[in-house]
């Protein structure tokens, strides 16, 4: 029988981006993909647009799939939702290998984070990323789930919820992946992350930005075949 994967999109994004993914990894893992709340067409409720609520997803998505522990790759925010729900349930995974999550959260880091999310600057900057976002999140207006994001960034800037304490005391195996050209979650703070983790492994990808499209899934590969 082969082991259940649960693949998480991050910010802005939805499951229907990680399909290609999950069809390159069909001969490894059944694989799952679920959308976060007020993402790819959920009702956006601003109490549920938040990393607590993200976390409480996932736990309740794989309690439902009823199969035992399951394996999870979180892509950016999926990665820091997933490390944050398996510090109060570690029970339901298997594994978790994050792939450009940011982990140095704080006020500045999010302001940092958050000053380009801006509707009226991205529709004039960057119209062709703004049609997408308006395909993906479609009937939510795209601007809605920016903004929304933004709230739920200075969110963690405040709080930064995941525990490095609660989670070396899970035992977990984690794999941090991250772009050596990645300027959003940083390699520098990835591999702090990692080190303070026994359980944890780091490794560093060649030549790869933080863009889901511009991983190389083959590589990606390598590293899931290491914990399945």
């Amino acid at each position: 029988m082969k082991p259940h994967l649960l693949l998480l999109h991050g910010a802005l994004g939805t499951a229907r981006q990680l399909q290609p993914l999950a069809e390159n990894l069909a001969d490894l893992a059944t694989v799952h993909t679920m959308d976060f709340a007020g993402h790819g067409g959920q009702p956006l409720v601003a109490e549920d647009f938040a990393m607590a609520h993200f976390a409480k997803q996932v736990k309740e998505f794989i309690a439902a799939l009823n199969v035992g522990p399951v394996h999870v790759l979180g892509y950016s925010m999926g990665g820091y939702a997933a490390l944050l729900a398996a510090q109060e349930t570690p029970e339901l995974f298997a594994s978790i290998t994050t792939l450009g999550t940011k982990f140095d959260w704080n006020p500045a880091s999010a302001e940092a984070e958050t000053r380009f999310l801006v509707p009226e600057k991205m529709a004039a900057k960057i119209p062709a990323f703004v049609e997408r976002l308006a395909q993906f999140h479609a009937p939510t207006p795209w601007a809605k789930v920016v903004e929304a994001t933004a709230v739920m960034l200075r969110q963690l800037g405040q709080t930064a919820p995941v525990s490095v304490t609660q989670l070396a005391a899970t035992r977990l195996p984690i794999q941090v992946l991250v772009g050596d050209a990645d300027q959003t979650a940083g390699p520098a703070a990835s591999e702090e992350f990692a080190r303070q983790l026994p359980n944890a492994t780091f490794a560093l990808l060649a030549t790869t930005p933080h863009a889901l499209e511009q991983v190389r899934t083959g590589e990606l590969r390598e590293y899931l075949q290491r914990v399945l």
